[in-house]
């Protein structure tokens, strides 16, 4: 499923029987959302992707706790980091510019 960079596939075979962390960096046209659900599938194991931007909440990561009134108790609601590969890509948007209020004389 991935051909070429046989260094990067080596590198992140290796993280994961080493149970580590690895950090892919490379040019938009290097496919890094197919390369980490490729090694999910070939794991075996569980993927998710997080597309981070300039107004996330530590929430939309972990996770958050809402009260159920039925239960009368908080539920957990899992966020994306509850997986074995995860994504984290971050938002090459530009940001908005700030509106500047109209001054009148």
């Amino acid at each position: 499923m991935i051909r070429g960079k046989d260094d990067v596939i080596r590198l992140a075979l290796v993280s994961v029987l080493a149970r580590g962390h690895l950090l892919i960096e490379g040019s938009l046209e290097w496919a890094r959302l197919p390369s980490a659900r490729a090694l999910a599938r070939a794991i075996d194991c569980g993927f998710q992707r997080v597309q981070f931007t300039s107004d996330m909440l530590p929430s939309d990561v972990l996770g958050i706790s809402i009260y159920s009134a039925v239960e009368q108790q908080f539920e957990f609601k899992r966020g994306p980091i509850f997986t074995n590969v995860l994504l984290a890509d971050e938002s090459t948007a530009p940001l908005p510019k700030p509106s500047l209020p109209c001054l009148k004389p």
